[in-house]
């Protein structure tokens, strides 16, 4: 019997939402198990994707002519790019722990007792949901306490003002030791990619970061962060690209005129 569209799509819709349901399950045990190296890798993973999504948009836009170094894959640069995110992402799961036991969502339940919640029982670790952004078991509806806004907005201005500042510098100047660049050419990169970059994260990473820290379960907010990220990469690969092909014209002008 020949099945008929809605069938297979409702097969393949099937499939689909079980791959991802056991996807899911294997990406839970092994951050359970191994947070720093399961994050590090996914990290590592969705950076090497922004980068290889920012090299298939320049390969598809660039004129032959003038660009015709764009016009071929840069393995060594998709590798710069997965070597920064793998660094980075041990450092920015214990900055997301940090936030979340500096600045819980909600406050404290009251003291456990016989069948209430109890802090002490469900553990906070790396590896759990943090208790306070669960609603205290055999609590009245009216006795939970309500998620703060003040709380998820505090972690959105230390993420914006104290880590996204420093990731940003250490992106850049990473991204030029990789590159094999000198001290002064990496000030140079520096000074002409830092205030553009940070300018444009501030108009983009605030919104992202308030669905974040307020409805992302603690294991799974590098992983969204890294998500969102992607394009945010492809912005980064392509400035980082752009003010790298700008130098090497410059270096091969004055090479022409000495």
């Amino acid at each position: 019997m020949v099945k008929g569209p809605s069938a297979l799509s409702l097969h393949f819709h099937q499939r689909l939402m079980t791959s991802i349901a056991l996807a899911a399950r294997a990406y839970q045990q092994s951050f359970d198990a191994r947070p720093y190296t399961t994050l590090a890798f996914t990290n590592a993973a969705l950076n090497a994707i922004g980068d290889t999504a920012a090299q298939i948009v320049q390969m598809a836009t660039a004129e032959r002519v003038e660009h015709e170094d764009l016009l071929r894959y840069d393995v060594q640069r998709t590798l710069r790019f997965f070597t920064f995110g793998f660094a980075m992402g041990p450092v920015l799961c214990r900055w997301n722990k940090f936030l979340e036991m500096r600045f819980p969502l909600r406050a404290p339940p009251p003291k456990p007792g016989i069948g209430t919640f109890s802090p002490l029982s469900a553990g906070i670790q790396i590896g759990t949901t943090s208790p306070h952004m669960l609603a205290p078991l055999n609590v009245p509806i009216g006795q939970i306490p309500r998620v703060s806004g003040l709380a998820v907005a505090k972690r959105v201005a230390a993420d914006q003002l104290f880590m996204a500042p420093i990731g940003l510098a250490l992106f850049i100047v990473s991204m030029g030791v990789m590159e094999g660049l000198d001290g002064s050419q990496i000030k140079k990169k520096f000074i002409d990619l830092y205030p553009s970059a940070l300018s444009a994260n501030w108009q983009v990473w605030p919104l992202a970061q308030v669905v974040n820290f307020r409805y992302i379960p603690l294991s799974a907010r590098v992983p969204f962060q890294s998500t969102c990220g992607i394009f945010w990469n492809l912005y980064l690969s392509l400035l980082n690209s752009s003010e790298s092909r700008k130098e090497r014209k410059q270096e091969a002008m004055r090479d022409t005129v000495g």
